[in-house]
């Protein structure tokens, strides 16, 4: 018999042999169902022509000079998002990502700046893809009464229509990525936003997912010359006493690696006005860029409020702050306050679910701080009763 590796007929592979799945089965008192392989096609080496263009050698004094021609990218929304960039914007849910975006995209439509955001570049076709709101849902939050806001005519909302059957041997993603490119050309858009990632394609925590979505996004960007801004969720369980930074962005960190710039929407944990409750205020923090300095870090985050004065839902921003005056605090004052909070809450009525939601804290935390605010309570009756 033959030892030589080379004539060995056998090849490793990471499938069970046949044998071994009848015999699983037949223990398992299951009938065999031999399993379908798939032929793997051969890998087809690459065509000279396309290894040549893969790659472009210049000198380093030539990029300089080509660099030097290029025009200089215009700021979309202040130093957050510039002209040709795949942005992302990221935050938990309910915070307001969906509000913002649509402001951030009627802004650029109209060439008007969002104070203290500068809008440098003139007014542009905006293609804003909705994966969340229904008809309905949009049409409310951009109306009062009888009035409604009305859209620069280069704001263009694209709605997904559900496809029940789609067709056969077609990926769903490539088809999805496919409409938005026809779209895009159809109403000639330079800008596009789209509400949120984890539309486009699902399990965005694998990294081959999350790698082959950026390369379609930046194949988008750069075949049609697209400044694009993308929403993403943050975990549901974020660690409210923890800054945000680019580890908060939910799902594989390929997507935020892929991206020229990020910044994010914090929930603030404090009570800023005597009107005001600590949900409502949230700030805006810089946590990627390549075409400028940081000027949002956590030094000096953007305060900001939703507000609807009007039909046009949108944020308000008053201010600037350090990040850690927002952050929920670890010592023994702030558990003290944060238990009296939720006493207050739990005599409101509120159940602990509710409290948690309302403050950003776990469930458990809650609980606990629950327990402490009651045993203080009868601790400070029993001293009372001694007193009398």
């Amino acid at each position: 018999m033959s030892t030589n590796p080379q004539n060995d007929p056998f090849e490793p592979s990471a499938e069970r042999p046949p044998i071994i799945e009848q015999l699983r089965a037949e223990i398992r008192g299951l009938p065999y169902r031999p399993a379908k392989r798939k032929k793997r096609q051969a890998p087809v080496p690459p065509a000279p022509e396309d290894s040549h263009r893969l790659l472009t050698i210049e000198k380093g004094n030539r990029w300089m000079e080509l660099a030097r021609r290029q025009p200089e990218t215009k700021m979309l929304f202040g130093e957050l998002w510039h002209q040709g960039e795949l942005c992302m914007l990221f935050a938990d849910t309910n915070i307001g990502k969906s509000v913002l975006a649509v402001q951030i995209g009627e802004s650029i439509a109209r060439g008007q700046s969002i104070a203290p955001f500068t809008c440098q570049a003139p007014p542009n076709p905006v293609l804003y893809i909705d994966f969340e709101l229904t008809q309905s849902q949009f049409g409310l939050r951009y109306s009062k009464d009888n009035q409604d806001h009305q859209f620069s005519d280069n704001f263009f909302r694209a709605q997904y229509n559900f496809i029940p059957d789609p067709p056969p041997d077609v990926d769903e993603n490539e088809l999805l990525i496919a409409a938005i490119e026809y779209k895009i050309q159809l109403v000639k858009a330079t800008v596009l936003i789209i509400d949120n990632i984890t539309c486009l394609r699902g399990g965005t925590e694998n990294s081959a997912v999350a790698l082959s979505l950026m390369k379609s996004l930046k194949a988008l960007k750069t075949d049609h010359n697209l400044s694009i801004l993308v929403l993403a969720h943050t975990p549901k369980r974020r660690n409210p006493t923890q800054a945000i930074s680019a580890d908060d962005l939910h799902g594989s960190k390929l997507l935020i690696n892929f991206a020229d710039s990020a910044f994010a929407i914090g929930k603030s944990t404090v009570q800023r006005s005597p009107h005001g409750a600590a949900a409502d205020l949230c700030y805006l923090k810089q946590i990627k860029q390549r075409n400028t300095r940081q000027r949002y870090g956590s030094d000096n985050v953007c305060l900001c409020r939703i507000r609807k004065p009007g039909a046009f839902l949108h944020f308000q921003f008053d201010g600037h702050s350090a990040e850690h005056h927002h952050l929920l605090t670890r010592t023994a004052a702030g558990r003290q306050e944060f238990a009296n909070k939720i006493a207050e809450l739990a005599a409101a009525s509120l159940s602990q679910r509710e409290i948690s939601r309302q403050l950003g804290l776990s469930l458990a935390t809650v609980n606990r701080l629950l327990r402490c605010a009651d045993v203080q309570m009868r601790k400070c009756a029993d001293e009372k009763n001694l007193k009398i």
